[in-house]
Formats: C-alpha cells, sequence, structure tokens
C-alpha cells in the first residue's frame, strides 16, 4: 500500500512539481490554503505532509502544532523560500521531521519523505508497547535505556503475537517478571490474565495440586475439588518462575501437559483440555540445572522454544539512573516527600557499583533512601552500598559495606564447615544456589 503525502502550500506550481515527483511511489492530496487543511483534520491521517511557511491565509508555524496534535504519528516536513536557521530551529522544537529550502533538489526531497514514513511505520510498531507498558502493574519500572534491553524488547515484540513456549533466563533481580508481563500485555492474550507461580515457593507436596487442581478426598486436607493455575490462567499465560526449582517428578507431569494440552487434577479420572501460553523464567544456567539434575533435558527443550536472556544490572549500567530517578518517583510519592534527585556523589556511588542483588537490590537502596535522607537531593551518604569495589592484587575485592562484609564473612564460614560444598552452603544459608554462586563472584570469594 502506497504512502499518503499531503502537500500545503498555495503556491499551485510548487504544487503541480511536489506532485509529479512524489505520485509514482506515493498517493498525494493537495490543499492550496489553511483553512483547507484544518478542514481536513477529520479525514484519516497522511503519513506525512509537506507545510509550506507562508500561505496566503495562515502562518505554517502556528498550523504545524495542530497538525502533530491531530495526527500525532505524521510526520511534518516543512518548506519555505526563506529559511533561516532560527526558523529551522522553531520548527524542529514544535515538532517538524525536517526543514527543506525553496528551490529543493528532488532527490532529498525523496529521501526525506522516504525516512519520514519509515519513522512513522517505526513509531506505530512502538505505539503498541507504549500500551502495553500502561497496562502493566505500576510496580513494575520497566526501564529499556540501554542497548542490551533494547535488544531485548525487540525480541519480545516480535516473538509476543505468537502462542510460543518462551524461557527467560537471567539473575535474581534482573526483571524476569516484568518481561513476563510484557509479553502477556503484547499478546492477543491480554484480554485473558497473567497467573503466576513460584516454583521455589510451594512445598513439594502442594505444587501439583496447585498447578492441576486436585479432586475431594486426593490427599489428607482436600476437602473440595480445587481448580488449578492451568484453569485459571485459561485463554491467558501461566508464568512458571523458577522452574528449575520445582520436582522432577513435577516436571514431567508438566511435559506430559505441554505436549498432549490436557491435565489432569490430583485425584481425578479425567482429563480436561487447557488451552493457555507457557513463559517460563529461571535463574540458573540451563546447561548446570540440566547437567545437576535440577531440570529435566527433555523439559527444557520443550520450554525454550525460544530463550530471553536478561543481562544483569552491571552489564547495563545505562539503565541504573532512569530506574532510581523511577524508583525515587515513586517512594518519594508513597513517603509523601518532595525531593528533587540526586547529588553528584550519589549518583557516581549507584552509576559505579556492581548491583550483585541487580535490579531488586537497587529498588531497595533507593527505598531505604528515601526514608532516611534528610535534605532534597539523596546524597551519597545516604546510600548504604560502597563506592565500585577495587581488586587487590589477587583479583579480589576489598571494599565493602559493613553489611557486605557481614554477609561476604558468613558465605566464607559456611563453606569452610561445608568444606566447599556450594549446595550444602546454599540450604543453611536459607539461598539459592544460583545466588550463592552470584555472590561468591561478586565477594570474590576463592572456594
Amino acid at each position: 500500500m502506497k504512502g499518503k503525502v499531503l502537500i500545503v502550500d498555495d503556491d499551485s506550481a510548487v504544487r503541480g512539481l511536489l506532485n509529479v515527483v512524489l505520485s509514482d511511489k506515493y498517493q498525494v492530496v493537495e490543499l492550496a490554503s489553511g483553512t483547507a487543511l484544518q478542514k481536513s483534520f477529520s479525514q484519516e491521517s497522511p503519513d506525512v505532509v509537506l507545510l509550506d511557511l507562508k500561505l496566503g491565509d495562515a502562518d505554517g508555524l502556528d498550523l504545524l502544532p495542530q497538525i502533530k496534535k491531530t495526527w500525532p504519528e505524521t510526520e511534518v516536513i516543512v518548506l519555505t523560500g526563506h529559511g533561516t536557521i532560527d526558523i529551522a530551529v522553531k520548527a524542529s522544537k514544535l515538532g517538524a521531521y525536517n526543514f527543506l529550502s525553496k528551490p529543493f533538489e528532488n532527490e532529498k526531497l525523496m529521501a526525506d519523505v522516504k525516512c519520514a514514513i519509515e519513522l512513522k511505520e517505526q513509531s506505530e510498531e512502538n505505539r503498541s508497547l507504549r500500551g502495553a507498558l500502561e497496562t502493566m502493574s505500576g510496580n513494575a519500572s520497566p526501564i529499556f535505556r540501554s542497548g542490551a534491553m533494547q535488544d531485548v524488547v525487540h525480541t519480545v515484540e516480535r516473538i509476543a503475537p505468537s502462542d510460543v513456549t518462551i524461557l527467560i533466563t537471567g539473575e535474581s533481580g534482573t526483571g524476569k517478571e516484568v518481561i513476563a508481563d510484557l509479553i502477556h500485555a503484547l499478546s492477543p492474550r491480554n484480554k485473558n490474565r497473567i497467573i503466576k507461580i513460584n516454583c521455589a515457593a510451594l512445598p513439594r507436596e502442594l505444587i501439583e495440586s496447585e498447578l492441576f487442581g486436585s479432586v475431594k478426598g486426593a490427599f489428607t486436607g482436600a476437602h473440595s475439588d480445587r481448580e488449578g493455575l492451568f484453569r485459571q490462567a485459561e485463554g491467558g499465560t501461566l508464568f512458571l518462575d523458577e522452574i528449575s526449582e520445582m520436582p522432577i517428578d513435577t516436571q514431567s507431569k508438566l511435559l506430559r501437559v505441554l505436549q498432549d494440552q490436557k491435565v489432569r487434577p490430583v485425584g481425578g479420572k479425567a482429563d480436561y483440555q487447557t488451552n493457555c501460553r507457557i513463559v517460563a523464567a529461571t535463574n540458573r544456567r540451563p546447561e548446570e540445572a540440566i547437567k545437576d539434575g535440577k531440570l529435566r533435558e527433555d523439559l527444557y527443550y520443550r520450554i525454550s522454544a525460544i530463550s530471553v536472556h536478561l543481562p544483569p544490572l552491571r552489564e547495563r549500567r545505562d539503565d541504573i539512573m532512569p530506574l532510581a530517578n523511577a524508583f525515587l518517583k515513586r517512594f518519594a510519592a508513597q513517603a509523601n516527600r518532595i525531593l528533587r534527585g540526586y547529588n553528584t556523589d550519589a549518583v557516581e556511588r549507584l552509576t559505579t557499583f556492581d548491583w550483585p542483588g541487580n535490579i531488586r537490590q537497587l529498588q531497595n537502596e533507593i527505598q531505604r533512601a528515601v526514608l532516611l535522607c534528610e535534605g532534597g537531593d539523596v546524597r551519597a551518604s545516604d546510600l548504604s552500598i560502597s563506592y565500585s569495589k577495587t581488586p587487590n592484587p589477587e583479583g579480589h575485592d576489598t571494599n565493602f559495606t559493613l553489611l557486605e562484609g557481614v554477609e561476604r564473612n558468613a558465605i566464607v564460614q559456611m563453606l569452610k564447615e561445608t568444606g566447599g560444598n556450594k549446595l550444602e552452603t546454599a540450604k543453611r544459608l536459607g539461598i539459592g544456589r544460583q545466588t550463592l554462586y552470584n555472590k561468591i563472584k561478586a565477594y570474590g570469594i576463592d572456594v
């Protein structure tokens, strides 16, 4: 389908020339006055407006804001026979895509129109993303400033409309749940619910009834039929967080459900058909989880038709301050405080810290700083984190906060007691194995 170009110029010769140049590739409509343009605002928006600044009945700079307000996705290229730098700057501030002086080169005009239409098409694609973000929880802070996260979002935009099963990987606190929300919001299933379960949070004996449902009398305490999460997520999305913490025998039953699209409640004798999209997540490296017997290899291949990896916050530092500002705004409002932002030292400390706990740690840090700071800005002294850690000659970090030092010493002591057994150390400390790995790396602990 041809793009639509609207020419607004009171010079019939100019309109005719533009029409000849553009009509082979685009649908061209001509208007001779500002009044005619205003009457056309009720019609379908064009892709590009070629707007003369000096019309017989109007000033193009006065019309430009009206065009952008009425047709926000339309790009405007300003044409004038009296071009100055000041006018070009003003037109740009009012939303013009470009500014061309008459007489113009046909090749330059065609190139500008082509680029403007491509920009509009890109804006329309991004509109679905903006709409999706508006439907997401206010507690989430989806910040996609860094190139790494923009690549993630681009992938999500492409795969969300399908029903393919997706595996999200990344360290704890990197925002896997936010990405799951975004996948659901951008999918055709967004009119139905996204149901979430943390597979590590449920006791082994309850997870199957929670997932698949159960019938009355199926086990001790089953006093009535229970609707499982697959039933609750019907027509929507089921998010299985920390799937590598799911018991292996439950993983086997889950694999059968994914293959057959049928669910049998615990204690039941009949299956029911299921129709929900599965999005799974893990903070473990899948290959390590498979090797350690925590994740069935066949289930991994079934749920990872497409994998989305979220890099840790230390590898996308362009996101740190946008996230910090978003958290500051939210927590200041909750605390009924007026805070302007961060002073220079605080910004340096925030942007150079490695954030082993990723976004979750940053969020908690800002919430604490909002409650403790006394001035109008958050200062470095209001933060509990240290400056960037400096390696000692052996390559280990030595500059830790008091809290980090206590945590590091506890990990070192427990590793000694368990003879370096990481799994046993993680169990005794009450943390996940991958979390322990992350902390060992962050604290430079030699195992």
